[in-house]
């Protein structure tokens, strides 16, 4: 049986984290984060599904967050077929990968 990994905070997600739905299936790749690192405001994050679009998630429907892997609290097809469209980002964009020899 593999241990249990402890939740984290969003300052941790990096991009190619797994995103997976509710039901635990894995829907794609993270590719950026959406906030503000300095005033510790998070709206959401973008992925890359299979099929190779890029999607963004607001901050509310990100569920937990573990080490290599983001939940979202919905399924794929919620993602795909909202009333109004995909929702767009809201914050700056940044990135929290330190980059090489940092």
């Amino acid at each position: 049986m593999e241990p249990m990994a402890d939740p984290t905070s969003w300052f941790t997600i990096e991009s190619g984290w797994d995103v997976q739905d509710r039901t635990g299936t894995v829907i794609g790749e993270v590719t950026e984060v959406v906030g503000d690192e300095d005033a510790d405001i998070f709206d959401g994050l973008c992925f890359e599904g299979e099929d190779g679009e890029e999607r963004f998630v607001e901050a509310g429907r990100v569920g937990e967050i573990v080490e290599g892997r983001v939940t979202i609290e919905a399924e794929r097809d919620e993602l795909e077929d909202g009333d109004d469209g995909p929702a767009e980002p809201g914050g700056a964009e940044i990135r929290l990968d330190p980059g090489p020899g940092l």
